[in-house]
């Protein structure tokens, strides 16, 4: 299995950004996804998730309102809109993945894997 996360660059606070997150190399609908994100200097974060189904999703209070994450199983790739971005939204931002039968915290970073290359988010203020 192989994730590639793509769509990041500068933008100016308030602006928009969605990255995406390519899958490959097995049955996407088997996994849980999710986005973390690792700003200079500090540890890598969970952002948000996503069931197998697409139907459930969550997010770490900071980004609630302005990310939205969404799946296309058709084309096998998860993407993340961002909105109302704040510089501290700067952050190498990774997509990772977990069986759909995991029931660890969505938070625990250890229960991902596959992780992609990360794609850089820099928020000018």
């Amino acid at each position: 299995v192989q994730l590639q996360a793509s769509g990041g660059g500068l933008v100016q606070a308030g602006g928009s950004l969605r990255l995406s997150c390519a899958f490959s190399g097995g049955s996407f609908t088997s996994y849980t996804m999710g986005w973390f994100r690792q700003a200079p200097g500090k540890e890598r974060e969970y952002v948000a998730a996503i069931s197998a189904s697409g139907q459930s999703t969550y997010y770490t209070d900071s980004v609630k309102g302005r990310f939205t994450i969404s799946r296309d199983n058709t084309k096998s790739t998860m993407y993340l809109q961002m909105n109302s971005l704040k510089s501290e939204d700067t952050a190498v931002y990774y997509c990772a993945l977990r069986p759909y039968y995991y029931s660890y915290a969505l938070s625990r970073e250890r229960s991902f894997g596959s992780w992609g290359q990360g794609t850089l988010v820099t928020v000018s203020s």
